[in-house]
Protein backbone atom coordinates (compact mmCIF):
# COMPACT_ATOMS: atom_id res chain seq x y z
CA UNK A 1 0.00 0.00 0.00
CA UNK A 2 1.33 3.10 -1.16
CA UNK A 3 0.78 7.00 -2.37
CA UNK A 4 3.56 6.52 -4.67
CA UNK A 5 4.57 4.92 -8.28
CA UNK A 6 7.79 6.12 -9.32
CA UNK A 7 8.08 3.17 -11.60
CA UNK A 8 9.97 3.03 -14.61
CA UNK A 9 8.57 2.03 -17.58
CA UNK A 10 7.87 -2.26 -18.70
CA UNK A 11 11.28 -3.32 -19.70
CA UNK A 12 11.43 -4.45 -23.51
CA UNK A 13 14.57 -5.51 -23.77
CA UNK A 14 17.19 -7.50 -21.47
CA UNK A 15 18.72 -5.67 -19.08
CA UNK A 16 22.35 -6.17 -18.77
CA UNK A 17 23.41 -7.89 -15.42
CA UNK A 18 24.36 -6.08 -12.15
CA UNK A 19 27.06 -5.96 -9.43
CA UNK A 20 25.74 -6.68 -6.28
CA UNK A 21 26.06 -2.46 -5.61
CA UNK A 22 24.57 -1.75 -8.63
CA UNK A 23 21.78 -3.65 -7.86
CA UNK A 24 21.00 -2.32 -4.21
CA UNK A 25 21.77 1.05 -5.65
CA UNK A 26 19.23 0.65 -8.02
CA UNK A 27 16.70 -0.60 -5.68
CA UNK A 28 17.16 2.44 -3.24
CA UNK A 29 16.46 4.64 -6.00
CA UNK A 30 12.81 3.32 -6.27
CA UNK A 31 11.83 2.95 -2.88
CA UNK A 32 10.72 5.46 -0.73
CA UNK A 33 9.61 5.41 3.09
CA UNK A 34 5.63 5.44 3.46
CA UNK A 35 3.86 7.62 4.22
CA UNK A 36 1.81 6.94 7.59
CA UNK A 37 2.91 7.96 11.21
CA UNK A 38 1.83 7.63 14.19
CA UNK A 39 2.92 8.98 18.24
CA UNK A 40 3.94 6.16 20.49
CA UNK A 41 5.02 6.02 23.96
CA UNK A 42 8.68 6.34 24.05
CA UNK A 43 8.69 2.95 25.81
CA UNK A 44 7.18 0.74 23.47
CA UNK A 45 9.15 3.12 20.59
CA UNK A 46 11.99 -0.23 20.51
CA UNK A 47 12.97 -1.06 17.12
CA UNK A 48 10.61 1.79 15.30
CA UNK A 49 11.81 4.34 13.06
CA UNK A 50 11.75 7.77 13.89
CA UNK A 51 9.47 9.76 11.81
CA UNK A 52 10.57 13.45 12.65
CA UNK A 53 13.31 14.84 14.78
CA UNK A 54 13.51 14.88 18.59
CA UNK A 55 14.55 18.21 19.90
CA UNK A 56 15.19 18.71 23.69
CA UNK A 57 13.29 21.10 25.78
CA UNK A 58 15.45 21.62 28.58
CA UNK A 59 19.33 21.63 29.13
CA UNK A 60 21.19 18.17 30.42
CA UNK A 61 22.26 18.28 33.03
CA UNK A 62 20.08 21.27 34.08
CA UNK A 63 22.52 22.46 36.35
CA UNK A 64 26.05 22.17 37.71
CA UNK A 65 26.24 19.07 39.50
CA UNK A 66 28.53 16.93 40.89
CA UNK A 67 30.07 13.47 39.39
CA UNK A 68 31.37 12.28 42.63
CA UNK A 69 30.95 11.88 45.73
CA UNK A 70 33.23 13.88 47.67
CA UNK A 71 33.15 17.53 48.92
CA UNK A 72 32.44 20.68 47.02
CA UNK A 73 35.13 23.57 47.52
CA UNK A 74 36.08 26.84 46.61
CA UNK A 75 40.05 25.92 45.02
CA UNK A 76 41.47 29.42 45.85
CA UNK A 77 40.40 28.38 49.86
CA UNK A 78 42.66 25.87 50.36
CA UNK A 79 46.59 27.25 50.96
CA UNK A 80 45.25 29.78 53.46
CA UNK A 81 44.16 27.22 55.58
CA UNK A 82 46.65 24.38 54.83
CA UNK A 83 43.62 22.35 53.22
CA UNK A 84 41.29 21.89 56.41
CA UNK A 85 38.23 23.10 56.22
CA UNK A 86 34.80 23.22 57.73
CA UNK A 87 31.78 21.31 56.65
CA UNK A 88 28.82 23.69 56.19
CA UNK A 89 26.64 21.49 54.91
CA UNK A 90 25.56 18.24 53.00
CA UNK A 91 23.87 18.09 49.34
CA UNK A 92 22.53 14.41 48.78
CA UNK A 93 21.34 14.21 45.19
CA UNK A 94 17.60 15.63 44.82
CA UNK A 95 17.79 17.88 46.87
CA UNK A 96 20.07 21.54 46.86
CA UNK A 97 22.41 22.94 49.23
CA UNK A 98 22.47 27.20 50.17
CA UNK A 99 25.20 29.20 48.68
CA UNK A 100 29.04 27.79 49.97
CA UNK A 101 30.53 30.25 52.94
CA UNK A 102 33.96 30.86 52.29
CA UNK A 103 36.04 28.99 53.67
CA UNK A 104 34.13 26.13 54.50
CA UNK A 105 33.58 22.88 52.23
CA UNK A 106 29.92 21.07 51.57
CA UNK A 107 29.75 17.13 51.73
CA UNK A 108 28.31 16.38 48.15
CA UNK A 109 26.74 13.34 46.09
CA UNK A 110 26.67 12.13 43.00
CA UNK A 111 24.56 14.19 40.77
CA UNK A 112 23.68 16.75 43.70
CA UNK A 113 23.41 20.44 42.60
CA UNK A 114 27.00 22.51 43.29
CA UNK A 115 26.24 25.17 45.60
CA UNK A 116 26.68 28.64 44.57
CA UNK A 117 30.68 29.58 44.90
CA UNK A 118 31.87 25.91 44.80
CA UNK A 119 34.00 25.64 41.24
CA UNK A 120 35.59 21.94 42.35
CA UNK A 121 34.32 18.69 43.86
CA UNK A 122 36.96 16.48 45.83
CA UNK A 123 36.33 12.68 45.51
CA UNK A 124 36.38 11.51 49.29
CA UNK A 125 38.81 8.60 49.30
CA UNK A 126 41.25 11.53 48.93
CA UNK A 127 40.16 13.65 51.86
CA UNK A 128 40.63 13.17 55.63
CA UNK A 129 37.54 13.32 57.98
CA UNK A 130 37.54 14.97 61.25
CA UNK A 131 34.43 15.91 62.86
CA UNK A 132 33.32 18.95 60.98
CA UNK A 133 36.10 19.43 59.60
CA UNK A 134 37.95 17.72 56.33
CA UNK A 135 41.22 18.25 55.00
CA UNK A 136 41.41 18.64 51.40
CA UNK A 137 44.66 18.13 49.21
CA UNK A 138 46.37 20.78 48.18
CA UNK A 139 47.57 19.70 45.09
CA UNK A 140 43.98 18.82 43.75
CA UNK A 141 42.75 20.48 40.15
CA UNK A 142 40.93 23.16 40.56
CA UNK A 143 37.43 22.79 38.51
CA UNK A 144 37.39 18.75 38.64
CA UNK A 145 34.57 16.48 38.82
CA UNK A 146 32.03 19.39 38.33
CA UNK A 147 29.31 18.51 35.38
CA UNK A 148 28.54 21.98 33.79
CA UNK A 149 24.77 22.82 32.80
CA UNK A 150 24.11 21.84 29.41
CA UNK A 151 27.18 20.21 28.97
CA UNK A 152 25.62 17.19 27.02
CA UNK A 153 22.47 18.52 25.26
CA UNK A 154 21.75 22.21 25.27
CA UNK A 155 17.92 23.19 25.68
CA UNK A 156 16.55 23.54 21.79
CA UNK A 157 19.34 20.93 20.41
CA UNK A 158 18.09 18.05 17.99
CA UNK A 159 19.54 14.72 20.04
CA UNK A 160 17.79 12.02 17.63
CA UNK A 161 17.56 12.75 14.05
CA UNK A 162 14.62 11.64 12.03
CA UNK A 163 15.32 8.26 10.25
CA UNK A 164 16.54 6.42 13.21
CA UNK A 165 15.78 3.30 13.91
CA UNK A 166 15.53 3.27 18.10
CA UNK A 167 17.81 1.18 19.91
CA UNK A 168 18.13 0.99 23.69
CA UNK A 169 20.12 4.18 23.78
CA UNK A 170 17.93 6.76 21.68
CA UNK A 171 14.51 5.90 24.25
CA UNK A 172 16.75 6.50 27.09
CA UNK A 173 18.13 9.61 25.70
CA UNK A 174 14.73 10.54 24.56
CA UNK A 175 13.52 9.91 28.27
CA UNK A 176 16.26 11.97 29.49
CA UNK A 177 15.12 15.32 28.10
CA UNK A 178 11.43 14.47 29.24
CA UNK A 179 10.18 12.83 25.85
CA UNK A 180 7.04 10.65 26.77
CA UNK A 181 6.16 10.12 23.51
CA UNK A 182 7.73 9.36 20.02
CA UNK A 183 6.63 10.29 16.31
CA UNK A 184 7.35 6.95 14.35
CA UNK A 185 6.31 5.29 11.13
CA UNK A 186 3.95 2.78 11.46
CA UNK A 187 5.12 -0.48 11.01
CA UNK A 188 5.61 -1.60 7.52
CA UNK A 189 3.13 -4.69 6.12
CA UNK A 190 4.78 -6.90 3.86
CA UNK A 191 3.30 -9.67 1.58
CA UNK A 192 5.03 -13.03 1.84
CA UNK A 193 4.59 -15.55 -1.00
CA UNK A 194 5.93 -18.86 -1.93
CA UNK A 195 5.62 -20.46 -5.50
CA UNK A 196 5.67 -23.97 -6.01
CA UNK A 197 3.00 -26.97 -6.70
CA UNK A 198 5.81 -28.92 -4.69
CA UNK A 199 5.00 -27.45 -0.83
CA UNK A 200 3.80 -28.50 1.44
CA UNK A 201 3.30 -27.19 5.16
CA UNK A 202 4.79 -28.69 8.25
CA UNK A 203 2.45 -31.03 10.06
CA UNK A 204 1.33 -32.39 6.48
CA UNK A 205 1.73 -35.42 4.82
CA UNK A 206 4.73 -34.71 2.01
CA UNK A 207 3.35 -36.17 -1.23
CA UNK A 208 5.43 -37.73 -4.31
CA UNK A 209 8.02 -34.82 -5.17
CA UNK A 210 6.91 -32.57 -2.30
CA UNK A 211 8.81 -30.62 0.42
CA UNK A 212 7.95 -28.92 3.11
CA UNK A 213 7.76 -24.83 2.96
CA UNK A 214 10.81 -23.37 4.70
CA UNK A 215 10.69 -20.45 2.99
CA UNK A 216 7.66 -19.30 4.07
CA UNK A 217 8.96 -19.98 8.08
CA UNK A 218 12.82 -18.05 6.87
CA UNK A 219 11.46 -15.33 5.38
CA UNK A 220 8.53 -14.35 8.24
CA UNK A 221 11.50 -14.81 10.87
CA UNK A 222 13.67 -12.29 8.60
CA UNK A 223 10.67 -9.82 8.33
CA UNK A 224 9.59 -10.09 11.77
CA UNK A 225 13.43 -9.46 13.01
CA UNK A 226 13.08 -6.59 11.18
CA UNK A 227 10.21 -5.10 12.84
CA UNK A 228 7.33 -5.96 9.60
CA UNK A 229 4.15 -6.99 9.90
CA UNK A 230 3.32 -9.83 7.85
CA UNK A 231 1.08 -10.51 5.23
CA UNK A 232 0.92 -14.24 4.80
CA UNK A 233 -0.22 -15.09 1.03
CA UNK A 234 0.52 -18.44 1.56
CA UNK A 235 1.61 -21.59 -0.88
CA UNK A 236 0.53 -20.27 -4.25
CA UNK A 237 0.06 -22.97 -7.10
CA UNK A 238 2.42 -22.54 -10.29
CA UNK A 239 -0.31 -20.87 -12.64
CA UNK A 240 -0.26 -17.62 -14.05
CA UNK A 241 -4.14 -17.31 -12.16
CA UNK A 242 -2.85 -17.84 -9.29
CA UNK A 243 -0.02 -16.22 -8.88
CA UNK A 244 -1.41 -12.89 -10.56
CA UNK A 245 -4.60 -12.92 -7.70
CA UNK A 246 -2.10 -13.19 -5.07
CA UNK A 247 -0.03 -10.24 -6.09
CA UNK A 248 -3.10 -8.80 -6.04
CA UNK A 249 -3.74 -9.01 -3.23
CA UNK A 250 -0.53 -8.44 -1.98
CA UNK A 251 -0.55 -5.21 -3.48
CA UNK A 252 -4.50 -4.74 -1.97
CA UNK A 253 -2.99 -5.68 1.89
CA UNK A 254 0.89 -4.68 2.11
CA UNK A 255 3.21 -1.88 1.40
CA UNK A 256 5.84 -4.48 0.12
CA UNK A 257 5.37 -7.61 -1.68
CA UNK A 258 8.25 -10.14 -0.71
CA UNK A 259 8.02 -13.66 -3.40
CA UNK A 260 10.05 -16.63 -2.97
CA UNK A 261 10.43 -18.86 -6.41
CA UNK A 262 8.66 -18.04 -10.01
CA UNK A 263 11.48 -15.72 -10.71
CA UNK A 264 13.16 -17.65 -13.36
CA UNK A 265 12.29 -17.80 -17.21
CA UNK A 266 11.18 -21.70 -16.97
CA UNK A 267 7.65 -23.15 -17.97
CA UNK A 268 6.54 -22.89 -14.24
CA UNK A 269 7.90 -19.72 -13.58
CA UNK A 270 4.87 -17.59 -13.74
CA UNK A 271 5.97 -14.38 -11.45
CA UNK A 272 7.38 -12.25 -14.01
CA UNK A 273 4.47 -12.49 -16.09
CA UNK A 274 1.98 -11.99 -13.90
CA UNK A 275 3.91 -8.76 -12.83
CA UNK A 276 3.91 -8.06 -16.18
CA UNK A 277 0.48 -8.79 -16.97
CA UNK A 278 -1.05 -6.45 -13.97
CA UNK A 279 1.93 -3.90 -13.29
CA UNK A 280 5.10 -3.09 -14.63
CA UNK A 281 8.58 -5.27 -14.49
CA UNK A 282 12.04 -4.45 -14.22
CA UNK A 283 13.79 -8.35 -14.16
CA UNK A 284 17.73 -8.77 -14.06
CA UNK A 285 20.48 -11.01 -13.91
CA UNK A 286 22.87 -10.34 -10.44
CA UNK A 287 26.38 -10.99 -10.98
CA UNK A 288 26.40 -13.08 -7.90
CA UNK A 289 26.33 -16.76 -6.49
CA UNK A 290 24.22 -17.59 -4.95
CA UNK A 291 21.04 -16.00 -6.00
CA UNK A 292 21.44 -14.76 -9.34
CA UNK A 293 17.88 -13.41 -11.25
CA UNK A 294 16.12 -11.04 -9.22
CA UNK A 295 13.03 -9.48 -9.87
CA UNK A 296 11.58 -5.59 -8.99
CA UNK A 297 8.56 -4.04 -10.64
CA UNK A 298 5.10 -2.42 -9.28
CA UNK A 299 1.88 -4.17 -8.68
CA UNK A 300 -0.83 -1.38 -8.48
CA UNK A 301 2.05 0.92 -6.60
CA UNK A 302 3.12 -1.65 -4.61
CA UNK A 303 6.72 -2.65 -4.86
CA UNK A 304 7.01 -6.60 -5.63
CA UNK A 305 10.87 -8.47 -4.92
CA UNK A 306 11.24 -11.64 -6.09
CA UNK A 307 14.12 -13.72 -5.03
CA UNK A 308 15.52 -17.42 -6.30
CA UNK A 309 13.20 -20.57 -4.65
CA UNK A 310 16.06 -22.29 -3.26
CA UNK A 311 16.52 -21.67 0.48
CA UNK A 312 19.98 -19.91 1.01
CA UNK A 313 19.60 -17.86 -2.52
CA UNK A 314 16.78 -16.64 -0.47
CA UNK A 315 18.22 -15.86 2.41
CA UNK A 316 21.57 -14.79 0.72
CA UNK A 317 19.47 -12.02 -1.48
CA UNK A 318 17.39 -10.58 1.15
CA UNK A 319 19.82 -9.65 3.52
CA UNK A 320 21.75 -7.95 0.68
CA UNK A 321 18.68 -6.58 -1.46
CA UNK A 322 15.33 -6.83 0.31
CA UNK A 323 16.73 -5.83 4.19
CA UNK A 324 17.94 -2.57 2.57
CA UNK A 325 14.56 -2.21 0.78
CA UNK A 326 12.48 -2.76 4.12
CA UNK A 327 14.76 -0.56 5.78
CA UNK A 328 14.27 2.73 2.86
CA UNK A 329 10.40 1.49 3.29
CA UNK A 330 10.78 2.02 7.31
CA UNK A 331 11.87 4.85 6.70
CA UNK A 332 15.63 4.21 7.95
CA UNK A 333 17.44 7.24 6.95
CA UNK A 334 21.48 7.07 6.09
CA UNK A 335 24.09 4.03 5.08
CA UNK A 336 21.97 0.78 5.14
CA UNK A 337 25.11 -0.96 4.04
CA UNK A 338 26.20 -3.88 7.08
CA UNK A 339 29.33 -3.51 8.46
CA UNK A 340 31.60 -5.44 6.83
CA UNK A 341 34.89 -6.82 8.99
CA UNK A 342 38.04 -7.66 7.59
CA UNK A 343 38.78 -11.01 9.07
CA UNK A 344 41.66 -13.87 8.98
CA UNK A 345 40.34 -16.86 6.08
CA UNK A 346 40.88 -20.48 8.18
CA UNK A 347 40.53 -21.91 4.66
CA UNK A 348 41.45 -21.91 1.09
CA UNK A 349 39.71 -21.19 -1.88
CA UNK A 350 41.49 -22.15 -5.10
CA UNK A 351 38.97 -22.25 -7.74
CA UNK A 352 37.00 -18.69 -7.87
CA UNK A 353 33.82 -18.33 -9.92
CA UNK A 354 33.12 -15.61 -12.15
CA UNK A 355 30.66 -13.95 -10.11
CA UNK A 356 30.85 -12.46 -6.55
CA UNK A 357 30.43 -15.37 -4.13
CA UNK A 358 28.99 -14.90 -0.81
CA UNK A 359 29.55 -18.32 1.33
CA UNK A 360 28.65 -19.22 4.74
CA UNK A 361 31.00 -18.36 7.04
CA UNK A 362 31.48 -18.84 10.72
CA UNK A 363 33.89 -16.99 13.30
CA UNK A 364 36.16 -19.74 15.38
CA UNK A 365 39.86 -19.24 17.26
CA UNK A 366 42.70 -20.17 15.12
CA UNK A 367 45.85 -22.03 16.44
CA UNK A 368 47.59 -19.13 17.31
CA UNK A 369 44.60 -17.32 19.72
CA UNK A 370 43.70 -14.88 16.92
CA UNK A 371 40.12 -15.12 15.26
CA UNK A 372 39.32 -16.36 11.58
CA UNK A 373 36.58 -17.82 9.40
CA UNK A 374 35.57 -21.40 8.53
CA UNK A 375 33.54 -22.08 5.82
CA UNK A 376 30.91 -24.61 5.06
CA UNK A 377 32.63 -27.38 3.14
CA UNK A 378 29.46 -27.12 -0.12
CA UNK A 379 28.72 -24.12 -2.58
CA UNK A 380 24.95 -25.75 -2.66
CA UNK A 381 22.11 -22.61 -2.30
CA UNK A 382 19.93 -26.01 -1.32
CA UNK A 383 21.64 -26.72 1.60
CA UNK A 384 19.62 -24.85 4.56
CA UNK A 385 21.54 -26.44 7.21
CA UNK A 386 24.41 -23.88 6.24
CA UNK A 387 22.72 -20.74 7.07
CA UNK A 388 21.84 -21.97 10.57
CA UNK A 389 25.65 -23.23 11.07
CA UNK A 390 27.33 -20.43 9.72
CA UNK A 391 27.61 -16.95 11.55
CA UNK A 392 27.80 -14.54 8.70
CA UNK A 393 28.79 -14.26 4.85
CA UNK A 394 31.95 -13.97 3.33
CA UNK A 395 32.02 -12.04 0.20
CA UNK A 396 34.42 -13.00 -2.35
CA UNK A 397 35.28 -11.27 -5.40
CA UNK A 398 35.19 -12.41 -9.23
CA UNK A 399 38.00 -14.48 -10.18
CA UNK A 400 39.88 -13.97 -6.49
CA UNK A 401 41.48 -17.19 -5.14
CA UNK A 402 42.36 -17.46 -1.65
CA UNK A 403 44.40 -18.95 0.44
CA UNK A 404 44.73 -19.58 4.76
CA UNK A 405 46.14 -16.42 6.37
CA UNK A 406 44.64 -13.81 3.68
CA UNK A 407 42.20 -11.17 5.10
CA UNK A 408 38.54 -11.64 3.64
CA UNK A 409 35.16 -9.46 4.20
CA UNK A 410 32.70 -10.32 6.69
CA UNK A 411 29.47 -9.69 7.17
CA UNK A 412 28.20 -10.52 10.55
CA UNK A 413 24.26 -11.68 10.92
CA UNK A 414 24.00 -9.88 13.95
CA UNK A 415 24.08 -6.68 11.18
CA UNK A 416 22.38 -8.70 7.82
CA UNK A 417 19.37 -9.73 10.17
CA UNK A 418 18.36 -6.61 12.20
Amino acid sequence: MTTHNDCPAPATEKRPTLTKQEAIDFLLSRVEPIADSESIPTDTALGRVLAAPVTSAIAVPGWDNSAMDGYAIRHVDLAAQDGWLRVSQRIPAGSTGVDLEPGTAARIFTGAPAPDGADTVVVQEICERDGDRVRIPLDCKAGANIRRAGEDIRAGAEVIAAGTRLAPQHLGLAASVGVARLPVYRRLRVAVLASGDELAMPGEPLGPGQIYNSNRFLLIGLLQGLGCEVVDLGIVADTLDATTDALTRGARESDLILASGGVSVGEEDHLKSAVEKIGTLDLWNISIRPGKPVAFGWVQGTPVLGAPGNPVSLFVTFCLFARPVVLRRQGTAGDLAPRVLKIRAGFDWPKPDKRSEFHRARLQTGDDGEPELAVFPTRSSAVLSSVAWADGLIEIPPGRAIRRGELVDFMPFADLLH
